[in-house]
């Protein structure tokens, strides 16, 4: 089963409490799901899939040897896993994500033209989801 995006853009949560975006800072010295996220993508957009960012942050948050990663992604996507939606980015940080026509992702902040130009006027075929609220309605 595949989890991976294409031609979609994720928004903000509408519960967001940021109106722009915020690095996600460590918390007592280690790095939370948060700030292994953002430095994924910021520091390598459109080069990761959703699949990626998933499994390299579990596997960098339990500090998964590279000799074990390969099957430890295996048994990693055995089970149900949440999309990016789901993640604290654009919950709680401000921060839309992009998926281009290869389901790579990319971050794109809340307060930027960028993200307007998706929201407002989606091109080529792009879907517009929602991130998932932090509270229920």
């Amino acid at each position: 089963m595949e989890l991976n995006y294409y031609s979609t853009f994720i928004q903000v949560a509408d519960d967001c409490p940021v109106v722009s975006s915020v690095v996600p800072a460590e918390r007592g010295g280690k790095k939370s799901i948060a700030v292994i996220q953002y430095e994924l993508l910021s520091e390598h957009p459109y080069e990761y899939t959703q699949e990626d960012v998933l499994f390299e942050t579990f596997a960098r948050h339990k500090a998964v040897p590279e000799a074990d990663r390969s099957a430890q992604r295996a048994e990693f996507f055995s089970r149900s896993q949440a999309c990016l939606r789901a993640s604290p980015l654009p919950k709680s940080y401000g921060w839309g994500l992009h998926f281009d026509d290869e389901g790579k992702v990319a971050l794109c902040p809340v307060e930027s033209e960028a993200y307007r130009r998706f929201v407002e006027q989606p091109t080529g075929g792009l879907k517009l989801l929602m991130a998932m609220r932090s509270r229920r309605v």
